[in-house]
């Protein structure tokens, strides 16, 4: 994206319903990660979502700043364009991009869902054991990806926050190959997700984020998911936090028509 030109980002609409949504799906998917979530709501809402930089059809992020500033400029184009406030809903990565597009223009946001948003800097603050735990976890992943081992090191990174199925020796070659190219842009994002550089924890940052909130976590993700979202709540004026049963990580995907359900009882609520 250039002077807030999306010619070069991706981006597809799912429904024609009257609710405007527009969604953010996680590292190494890409915006048609949300077809099970928009088909279980097609009557209800019209769900525009985009392609990240080095994901899907989008170019490769130029590593201009960095990365997560790059696709919330990019979300914030698509946001500009609509005519009135949309519901606004992030998973994973694409959850802390979410936020801080909530963050930067608020007016244009009715609501906001994030769904495991990976922002471990809360974690790292308030649950330091249960993160140290997690990036002890993670390290065999970061060694291969210093190593150069790129796709080794995307085969670790979707075992362990994918949903299991299928395998990777059975995916189809294209997309193991989609994979490890956005796997190269997602680890330089250590200092935004584990350091909190852009500041969103600091005292007063998310007073702007002002509409009402849902965290959403799968109970069978990682334990600090949930913690996290309850350390994003303490610090928003009107959020709730709901976690899936039997759900992992991936749940906007593996459980669609629950998170529908979810999504629509939330937004039923707000009138």
């Amino acid at each position: 994206m250039k002077d807030g030109s999306l010619s070069d980002v991706y981006s597809r609409s799912f429904g024609a319903g009257p609710r405007r949504v527009l969604a953010v799906h996680c590292s190494l998917a890409h915006s048609g990660a949300w077809r099970g979530l928009a088909d279980a709501l097609q009557d209800e809402i019209t769900l525009t979502a985009f392609d990240m930089y080095s994901h899907g059809r989008s170019p490769d992020w130029d590593e201009t700043g960095d990365y997560q500033t790059a696709n919330v400029e990019a979300g914030l184009a698509l946001l500009e364009a609509e005519p009135e406030p949309v519901d606004l809903i992030g998973h994973s990565f694409g959850a802390t991009v979410a936020l801080r597009m909530a963050q930067a223009r608020p007016e244009k946001v009715r609501s906001l869902v994030l769904i495991e948003p990976v922002l471990f800097a809360v974690t790292r603050a308030e649950a330091p054991e249960l993160q140290a735990a997690l990036e002890a976890q993670e390290a065999p992943f970061n060694a291969l990806f210093q190593a150069g081992e790129v796709e080794q090191a995307t085969r670790l990174f979707n075992r362990m926050w994918g949903t299991g199925e299928p395998k990777w020796s059975d995916l189809p070659e294209p997309a193991r190959a989609a994979m490890v190219r956005a796997m190269q842009a997602v680890p330089k994002s250590y200092e935004v997700l584990y350091l909190d550089t852009k500041g969103v924890l600091e005292p007063g940052a998310l007073a702007p984020v002002e509409m009402p909130v849902l965290l959403l976590s799968g109970a069978e993700s990682q334990p600090v998911m949930p913690l996290i979202n309850e350390g994003l709540a303490r610090r928003l004026t009107q959020a709730r936090c709901e976690v899936v049963e039997g759900a992992g990580h991936m749940l906007p995907i593996t459980h669609a028509g629950i998170t529908a359900g979810l999504l629509n009882r939330f937004w039923s609520d707000l009138g």
